[in-house]
């Protein structure tokens, strides 16, 4: 059990949160929400001790361990990657050391036998025993081959590492499990296994997403941040949306009434204060209206920009043909002989394991890479917006926000570039920011506003939900589900993916599955499950 009580935090005269007393219970998953700058990291971090809040007291049960997701992914750069995982019970590892150099003595004495023992015992109570094949068992689950068990973790990739981390973080049934962005980096297989963990998890999760689809699944109760608070409702993420709009719009609702009955009041006063028969009417009126008072709703800290794309003109009856299409990089072939016809209304979501093979695809067909075999050729009526993964080139001028986004405006009046920016939340001083410090996030926000600048009838986007908080998200998957004409997007959020794409391009180590149909319909589906079980067994085999 994890209990926080009266906690503040503050930052200079900006407070983030205050009063905050909560109880968060064992077997209960906490979706922990609210915007980008509310403070939901550094809520984690107060909870596992990384930071001191300003006032207030966190506390556990007795000899209850936390645990965390780390973000160091060098941290463990000398440790193998079974040893990673084993650290994030720091206590057993310590133990296993022990035992391991005690046994190694060659003078072995009495002492030594008699901490051995000890050990022993201490192994027991923390199910020592079965580290190696626990930590290993994750691993798996979280797509690290056997192979890269005894390797030193320096020698895996980014996106390896994290896998890695977040195995340690389960390790060892925590009882307390505090994760940040856990689905970051994971592929779709990844996340089915993590969400089916914590569903089966036993004691306290408390975990911060963007990814809708796993916060539906896994969380049992949501704790928001807003308006300086923190509090906890029941239920997974859509019950809490759809709860708290109509509990928003209950009050908006009750407010417009009493405003009405107000205004009546106030006309019966004014007609008949001075008319000697109605004067005791007006006067009982008179304690009403006095009485009427309008529930104050603070503002929120959430805010929804305005995404809408909105092509210039349809797409004629040609869109992309793409012929044998390879591309070697660092030796290694990444896209290997890849064919394509993209059809009128298509909205195609690309997935599968490795994620540059997806990056690859869509810089070649942007133009921003050469192939080295191959060709493609886009539609005399297409224009396309490209979306990059990696869109740090483009916010390397000292250029403030207006300036920065006229030049991807017919329109260059002031004006009209303020109010665009406005709408995508950059309101008064905000448009007048560098485009050098902007954040993750806020560089996003100017990325879709260059694509809806451009009116483009084909629309290519490399995950184009990181950095942003649930609010854009939902604004971005809502302005893609209203395109009338072609997308070709990756993305690891399962609700977007499902409620925008109506055809699946799954691009597999040892070949292609093409499908005309939704995303749940597809990972369902018998024949595809099939299929992707061989190619990625053929292909196992083969490096074998």
């Amino acid at each position: 059990m994890l209990n926080v009580s009266d906690l503040k935090l503050a930052y200079g005269k900006r407070v983030l949160f205050q009063d905050v007393n909560l109880k968060f219970n064992p077997g209960f998953c906490y979706g922990l929400i609210g915007a980008n700058g509310s403070g939901k990291s550094t809520f984690l971090k107060i909870l596992a001790g990384e930071i001191e809040q300003n006032e207030g007291t966190v506390s556990t049960g007795p000899r209850e361990r936390i645990a965390v997701l780390r973000q160091d992914q060098f941290a463990f750069d000398e440790y193998t990657v079974i040893d990673t995982v084993i650290l994030g019970h720091e206590k057993l590892y310590n133990v296993l050391r022990e035992r391991d150099e005690v046994y190694a003595r060659e003078d072995f004495s009495d002492e030594d036998g008699i901490r051995a023992a000890e050990l022993e015992e201490m192994l027991d109570e923390m199910n020592g025993y079965d580290a190696e094949s626990d930590a290993a068992s994750l691993l798996s689950g979280l797509g690290i081959e056997e192979i890269l068990h005894p390797k030193k973790m320096k020698e895996l990739e980014a996106g390896q590492k994290v896998r890695v981390l977040l195995a340690q973080a389960l390790f060892g049934n925590p009882d307390i499990l505090l994760l940040d962005e856990p689905t970051n980096n994971l592929d779709l297989e990844a996340i089915t296994w993590l969400e089916e963990f914590l569903y089966n998890f036993s004691n306290t999760v408390i975990v911060v997403s963007h990814d809708r689809h796993f916060m539906n699944r896994v969380c049992t109760h949501i704790a928001d941040i807003d308006f300086g608070k923190i509090m906890i409702y029941p239920g997974n993420y859509d019950f809490w949306a759809e709860a708290s709009q109509l509990a928003m719009k209950q009050k908006r609702d009750e407010n417009r009434k009493k405003e009405e009955k107000a205004k009546e009041l106030k006309a019966f006063i004014e007609r008949f204060s001075s008319n000697a028969s109605k004067a005791r009417q007006a006067t009982s009126r008179k304690k009403l209206l006095d009485k009427l008072t309008l529930e104050d709703i603070p503002a929120s800290s959430r805010k929804f920009p305005y995404v809408a794309f909105k092509p210039e003109r349809e797409c004629g009856k040609i869109i992309l043909e793409v012929e044998n299409l390879t591309k070697i990089i660092d030796g290694i072939k990444v896209l290997d002989d890849f064919s394509l016809t993209v059809n009128k209304k298509d909205k195609i979501a690309f997935v599968g394991q490795n994620n540059l093979v997806k990056t690859i695809f869509f810089q070649l067909i942007a133009g921003e890479l050469k192939a080295d075999s191959g060709t493609f050729r886009w539609g005399e009526t297409i224009t396309t917006s490209f979306f990059p993964k990696d869109n740090s080139s483009y916010f390397e001028s000292s250029l403030n926000l207006i300036d920065w986004l006229r030049q991807y405006s017919d329109e260059k009046e002031e004006g009209f570039v303020r109010g665009f920016l406005g709408r995508m939340l950059f309101s008064g001083d905000e448009s007048l920011k560098k485009v050098n410090v902007l954040s993750g996030g806020e560089r996003v926000r100017c990325m879709l506003s260059r694509m809806m600048l451009s009116n483009s009838n084909v629309l290519i986007l490399d995950e184009p939900t990181n950095h942003l908080d649930l609010e854009s998200i939902t604004s971005l998957n809502n302005a893609l589900i209203n395109f009338p004409e072609v997308i070709l997007f990756s993305s690891h959020d399962h609700q977007f993916i499902d409620t925008v794409a109506n055809r699946i391009i799954e691009i597999t180590p040892s070949g292609v599955i093409d499908r005309q149909m939704t995303f749940d319909e597809y990972i369902n589906n018998d024949d595809v499950k099939r299929m992707r079980d061989e190619m990625y067994r053929g292909h196992q085999r083969l490096a074998l």
